[in-house]
């Protein structure tokens, strides 16, 4: 067994947790609806709002200053709003405090004249069960700010709630569901014109990214960020963002710039006074003391995260300094230690439900009572890591795919099919996962005979769920074909095996589908699809192959075919697609047509060249009125080729 710490792994919610951080400092701005500045008490509190993301001691100075003035002036509107201000502030550092900060808030709520303020109490309420690591309690909590927003209604504090929400889900690995929320806040602070609120929300989103595996544009989006959050002097944003840049380089492995990243945050949580944003940066560094093969070191800068965790109201921040701390004592042999920091991990973050988390404390603990001698607990631990990294893989590949098809356009479909190949390469992680664990089941099976059957049992169902993952991953489930994801790993081999080009790509589009989804129901556009993916199935031969690419858009690639033979093929299958026999799904149907773009692949194509060329063909069929064939003007040297004259078919004519 590889006994190797898995650093990598064992923090993947690091920066999920330190995004936390300032989540309520900074989202509490977007709990709070926009006033006038018509008094100077609300002044107060705007400026107290706004210095939130610059200087949170400062921000806390002005909203008490705000409720020293109400005293003599009353108003529990804006009273709230100044706690609020507080709770933002308090979450992160007292948990007695935010509690006082709740009730006090709550007292207020029968004099509320703006009801939406009691969405910001809600999410103040699930920011603390967040910290303490209930993160069941702090999803409901959430919801309810959802619903008391809409039910203002109040777009400034229903962004707030969603993005609350959002990153919550995403922590839980319902990245589609987070992602939705994410990029609905998004959009409601864009529609407000609240600029900073939007930039946190879109760290949020690259945080995701960060979760999902696409560490490449995550941090591609930080960069972005952190040169965004530097120009408009959001000091205490630029401090997370750091950290998640760290995060990411960490995760790749690459020690010394994760550590300079790191090394920036802490500063500029020191020169804030911010003792979690510096027990954070200081677990950061032993990840990079540890990955550079200093476990002493290590241990030494998580004593000092340690003393600054004690006080404060976040357990998940605890547990993760109880990971690190076990991985650098298993290295550095101290396995009784080592068992017991991992224990302790394991106890928070089953409560918080974090799968990555868990897959991580299971590993190292089947590790460290290998190492004990243990064999049997070991198996068992490394039975719980891989049944929560087949689940955690199954939420990547299901919530991944439906997540793309609002996040990702045409311009991007290199950035999707670069995704879609690290999903593959999940995979086949999953698969070496196996097979370590496979080792461990023999070294069972030769101390204890009886454990034979079951050890047998258990390799054979995992062995046929990877067959039943992989065959899902690269098959469209309506038509049986093969998906995006299987099509486009494909091209690019073909593309390498004929340099010079030689290679026609085809994009096939149903015509008006949608009309048929709308007159005649989605079941009967899904045996439409079924349909013309058995006429395409018919029509290729090897080594040409096709696949779905979403909606009613089909790829073929034609290996080594030129312009002519692309064109005469195009036109046999566009022929073969109106003479399918449609009557029986849709007798008023009179016909079944198709447009079909074509381009020829040239010297040093890439996927999303060959592929932007074939869609703008496809949208010139489109445009010429549908039902024929058309290549981009490169390929084809501007010249026209046979295609039927007729006026095109649509739904509904006899």
């Amino acid at each position: 067994m590889d006994t190797r710490p898995r650093q990598g792994n064992s923090g993947r919610i690091f920066a999920v947790a330190l995004l936390a951080i300032v989540a309520a400092s900074t989202l509490a701005a977007a709990q709070l609806p926009r006033t006038s500045s018509s008094t100077p008490i609300a002044q107060m509190i705007e400026r107290a709002t706004a210095a939130q993301r610059s200087d949170s001691e400062q921000s806390r100075r002005d909203a008490e200053e705000a409720l020293q003035a109400l005293i003599a002036n009353p108003d529990p509107d804006l009273e709230m709003r100044a706690r609020l201000v507080l709770c933002g502030y308090y979450t992160d550092r007292d948990a007695s405090a935010t509690e006082a900060q709740i009730a006090t808030m709550q007292s207020l709520l029968p004099r509320l004249a703006n009801a939406s303020l009691r969405a910001g109490l809600l999410t103040c309420r699930g920011g603390l069960q967040e910290r303490r690591g209930s993160n069941v309690e702090a999803l409901a909590l959430y919801e309810q700010a959802v619903s008391t927003a809409r039910s203002s209604p109040d777009d400034e504090m229903l962004a707030g709630a969603l993005h609350y929400r959002g990153y919550l889900r995403c922590m839980q690995g319902r990245y589609a569901e987070g992602l939705d929320d994410l990029r609905q806040a998004q959009r409601l602070y864009e529609k407000l014109g609240m600029g900073t609120q939007a930039m946190t929300t879109v760290s949020s989103i690259a945080t995701t990214y960060m979760r999902m595996g696409d560490l490449s544009q995550a941090l591609t989006i930080f960069r972005e960020n952190l040169q965004q959050q530097r120009t408009a002097g959001m000091r205490s944003d630029q401090l997370v963002t750091q950290h998640s840049i760290g995060r990411v380089l960490e995760k790749q492995g690459d020690w010394t710039e994760a550590a300079k990243a790191y090394e920036a945050s802490l500063q500029l949580s020191t020169e804030l006074q911010y003792a979690r944003g510096e027990a954070y940066a200081l677990r950061g560094l032993a990840a990079t003391a540890q990955g550079r093969g200093d476990p002493q070191r290590a241990l030494q800068l998580l004593d000092g995260a340690s003393e600054l965790q004690k006080p404060l109201p976040d357990a998940r921040l605890g547990a993760l300094i109880a990971l690190a701390r076990g991985i650098s004592l298993h290295a550095l042999n101290r396995l009784p230690a080592a068992r017991t920091q991992l224990m302790s991990a394991l106890e928070v973050m089953r409560d918080a439900g974090a799968l990555s988390e868990l897959i991580a404390v299971y590993e190292q603990l089947a590790s460290v009572d290998a190492d004990l001698g243990d064999w049997r607990r070991a198996f068992q631990w490394q039975e719980a890591a891989k049944a929560n990294t087949e689940r955690l893989l199954r939420n990547q590949i299901d919530e991944q795919f439906s997540t793309l098809k609002f996040e990702f356009d045409t311009a991007r479909r290199e950035k999707e099919y670069q995704a879609l190949l690290r999903e593959r390469e999940a995979n086949q992680r999953a698969l070496e996962q196996s097979q370590r664990a496979g080792i461990l089941q023999y070294i069972v099976i030769g101390l204890a005979t009886m454990l034979t059957v079951l050890l047998a049992t258990i390799a054979l169902r995992h062995n046929r769920n990877s067959r039943r993952m992989q065959k899902l991953a690269l098959t469209d489930d309506l038509t049986g074909v093969p998906n995006r994801r299987s099509v486009l790993s494909l091209l690019p081999q073909c593309l390498q095996a004929n340099p010079r080009g030689s290679t026609a790509v085809l994009v096939v589009d149903i015509d008006h589908f949608k009309l048929i989804n709308d007159s005649f129901g989605h079941a009967t556009g899904d045996r439409v699809l079924q349909l013309i993916a058995g006429v395409m199935r018919s029509s290729l031969r090897p080594p040409e192959f096709f696949g779905r690419i979403g909606g009613e858009e089909f790829l073929i690639v034609l290996p080594g075919a030129d312009v002519r033979t692309a064109l005469a093929r195009a036109e046999a299958l566009r022929i073969a697609a109106k003479d399918a026999d449609i009557s029986v799904l849709v007798p008023e149907l009179r016909a079944l047509t198709v447009s079909i773009g074509i381009t020829i692949s040239r010297t040093g194509d890439s996927v999303s060249t060959i592929l932007q060329r074939a869609d703008m063909a496809l949208y010139r069929a489109k445009a010429a009125g549908r039902n024929r064939v058309s290549g981009d003007e490169t390929s084809t040297d501007n010249q026209t080729f046979p295609l039927a004259r007729g006026k095109p078919a649509s739904p509904g004519h006899a």
